[in-house]
């Protein structure tokens, strides 16, 4: 329910920022995407701050496992995949 109430909240908090700007929804196709797109990237900011702040160096791979799927999403079948990698990975004797 947590979830529910904060994407709730960071609606209201959106609407009342469009409203100061006079955009009004439903926005046009463009503006709502580009607004979404900021929104994603947005969240990145946070973890990638953090990282750099606590003085690790961001690496490829880090970005594209905290930051990559979330922004861009995974297909069903990838994380099918990716599950059975792990399984895979999980069952070889080292």
């Amino acid at each position: 329910m947590k979830p529910y109430l904060l994407a709730l909240g960071a609606g209201l908090l959106v609407g009342i920022i469009y409203s100061l700007l006079n955009v009004r929804s439903p926005a046009p196709p463009v503006v709502a995407l580009i607004g979404l797109l900021g929104i994603l990237a947005g969240e990145q900011i946070v973890p990638i701050a953090k990282r750099v702040l606590a003085g690790e160096r961001l690496s490829i791979g880090w970005l594209k496992s905290e930051c990559g799927e979330h922004l861009f999403g995974a297909l069903p079948a990838r994380s099918a995949e990716k599950q059975a990698e792990r399984n895979d990975a999980g069952s070889k004797p080292s």
